[in-house]
């Protein structure tokens, strides 16, 4: 297969590691991406540097939700293969700001359908959803099942995310393209986005400045390291499902932490330690997230090997050395 293949969201954190383990194993890989400024877009810029001299990556700065657009770079360019990972991110931002999700997510994944099914010999489609479709849970218990209802979520973002799930649903029994959604718990590691916690913490820490502890500490989160994320999206890229299928599949760690555990770990590969004031929860916040990732390992032998310790030291270097380049 010579095609190229087309990854939304390239200037985004998974995007970014996803391009470019398809360019190392060989593949040449477009990338779309908005770079909008839901955070600092100096982060994404940076991203799309790395791949500055690299003839596999052909990068298009446009908007997800161009019908149009999007319709043509698959056309023009023989596209056989998608992971779209572009998408308007973050449960609490939704709160604020709903339509941003109505255009990104709803409105670019319908454009991403589009493009697919009019695509000649199209193979597989892969995209990313989210364990926020689950709604809130326990801490304890049995991990998440994709074959859990997923259908009381607590946020307009999960209520867009579980859409996009149904509407690939329809238009894998239209059209008949293999599909894949991957719902993506607690992805961390080097690159990663500003806005979630351990980044967040990160920033304030190293500034001396108190952390504030939603849910009083007591959630708990599926950190997945950004390399191990990159193994289960190729790995099902690798394997699709027979036509007229939309797989549904965990893509996780399979082992929760606490959010104080988290905390200290962080503390640890900083070496500095967090003045903590603890939060209630916030609106759309879930209690914990856990994968049952049983799917994706007897389809692909998928298997987390970085654990938490060694992600967050490594996150922690990457963030000396690049804010010390930036400031």
């Amino acid at each position: 297969m010579n095609e190229p293949i087309l990854v939304t969201g390239a200037a985004g954190f998974i995007g970014h590691a996803t391009a470019h383990r398809l360019i190392e194993r060989g593949e040449t890989v477009i990338g779309i991406d908005n770079v909008n400024d839901y955070y600092d877009p100096s982060l994404k810029e940076a991203r799309l540097s790395t791949f500055n001299g690299r003839r596999e990556f052909v990068f298009h700065r446009m908007d997800i939700s161009d019908v149009e657009a999007v319709a043509r770079i698959v056309h023009d360019n023989s596209i056989r293969r998608v992971v779209h990972l572009a998408a308007q991110a973050g449960v609490r931002y939704s709160i604020d700001n709903p339509f941003a999700y109505q255009k990104s997510n709803l409105a670019g994944h319908l454009a991403v359908l589009e493009a697919c099914r009019h695509a000649h010999n199209f193979e597989h489609l892969v995209y990313a959803s989210s364990s926020s479709v689950y709604g809130d849970k326990p801490i304890g218990g049995e991990g998440f099942s994709e074959d859990e209802p997923a259908s009381n979520p607590v946020s307009l973002y999960a209520a867009t995310k579980r859409s996009c799930e149904l509407m690939s649903e329809s238009y894998a029994k239209l059209y008949g393209f293999p599909q894949t959604g991957l719902r993506f718990f607690t992805v961390y590691g080097p690159w990663g986005r500003p806005d979630m916690a351990y980044f967040g913490f990160t920033d304030k820490i190293m500034r001396g400045e108190p952390i504030e502890v939603y849910g009083e500490g007591k959630m708990a989160r599926d950190f997945t390291y950004i390399d191990d994320i990159v193994d289960g999206i190729i790995g099902a890229l690798d394997h699709p499902p027979t036509k007229g299928d939309n797989r549904i599949l965990n893509i996780g760690d399979s082992h929760p932490v606490g959010l104080m555990d988290m905390i200290r770990t962080l503390e640890g590969a900083l070496g500095l330690e967090a003045t903590k004031t603890l939060r209630p929860m916030q609106p759309g916040d879930v209690t914990a997230t856990y994968a049952d990732i049983s799917k994706l390992q007897s389809l692909t032998g998928y298997k987390p090997r970085v654990m938490l310790q060694e992600g967050l030291e490594r996150f922690a270097r990457w963030y000396k050395e690049y804010y010390r380049i930036q400031k």
